[in-house]
């Protein structure tokens, strides 16, 4: 009997900032043209990024999971690439309106979500607001209830309110590439480690931030109170499953955040806690990311899509 050869494995395309700033494409919505980037077929998962960031954050997630899902990774209103409306808010609520205004349009049902930092402060919102539209949730280092603002982000906010916040911090180490990898830039405050926050990468996120201080300043000042307060009966409503990947290393979150969220949330998987690992380790370790998403959606691991 003849057997038909195995196809060769595919493998997706490493999305550098050239490969992601060439598939970047603009959803029109009432919010502003939305900027995203996707990668594979069939079920859709949304991929939420932290601040001062953008979905450029999940770009090895989506290597290694468009095997298996439709991954998405847009850009917050009032970050990244996104072109916000003219006086619209860039407040968490709004960013939820977005979401499901730009699910709508893409014609999509609901997702998986996957999220961070304060991206995991809008997965939360959108859970409570539209559960029927979350098929299952990965959270990694974010804003809880009992953590919203966390204190790191005080100093933030304080300078955002004084219109210094880019001019202090974020065009620095857009200039300067060692000083935004130091303890006292954004590598060195928040990568496990800061060398992995390349030049690169710090133009792909501060960039569009410098050139546009007006909604950078308001998506932190969007931050100042507890956008999550009340939320708690929601999410022990829900019973969709939940994974919590928890960096032990973060500076900013803390543990306590972690098991606050798998005692709360009705349907938690427990907490995966990583030693040492940051606050934007997610965007470090894409291999542990994989994994953790492929587990909670229950598909097996068969080599395709994989990054060799």
């Amino acid at each position: 009997m003849a057997f038909a050869a195995k196809p060769p494995v595919r493998r997706a395309e490493r999305l550098d900032a050239a490969a992601f700033n060439a598939a970047r494409k603009f959803v029109p919505t009432r919010f502003g043209r939305i900027a995203l980037v996707e990668r594979g077929t069939g079920k859709a998962a949304l991929f939420l990024h932290g601040f001062p960031l953008n979905g450029f954050q999940w770009r090895g997630a989506l290597e290694r999971l468009s095997a298996y899902r439709r991954c998405i990774a847009p850009d917050f209103l009032g970050l990244g690439y996104t072109e916000v409306r003219e006086g619209q808010s860039v407040a968490p609520t709004d960013q939820v309106d977005m979401l499901s205004t730009l699910l709508d349009t893409l014609s999509i049902d609901d997702v998986d979500l996957v999220a961070n930092d304060s991206g995991g402060a809008v997965a939360q919102l959108f859970l409570a607001r539209h559960p029927r539209r979350v098929r299952s949730l990965l959270l990694s280092n974010c804003d809880t209830e009992i953590d919203c603002p966390p204190p790191a982000m005080k100093p933030v906010i304080a300078m955002a309110h004084d219109g210094q916040f880019v001019k202090q911090w974020l065009a620095p180490w857009l200039a300067d590439g060692q000083l935004a990898r130091s303890p006292q830039g954004l590598g060195g405050m928040t990568f496990t480690n800061p060398e992995n926050l390349t030049d690169e990468a710090i133009e792909m996120y501060l960039g569009p931030l410098v050139r546009d201080p007006a909604h950078t300043h308001a998506y932190a000042l969007a931050l100042e109170n507890n956008v999550l307060a009340g939320i708690a009966p929601a999410l022990r409503r829900s019973r969709i499953p939940v994974r919590i990947a928890w960096g032990a290393g973060d500076t900013i979150f803390s543990p306590e955040d972690a098991s606050y969220l798998a005692r709360t949330l009705g349907n938690s998987r427990g907490v995966h806690y990583v030693p040492k690992a940051k606050l934007f380790f997610p965007e470090e370790f894409p291999d542990l990311i994989a994994a953790e998403a492929r587990r909670l959606w229950g598909v097996a691991d068969d080599g395709t899509g994989a990054i060799a």
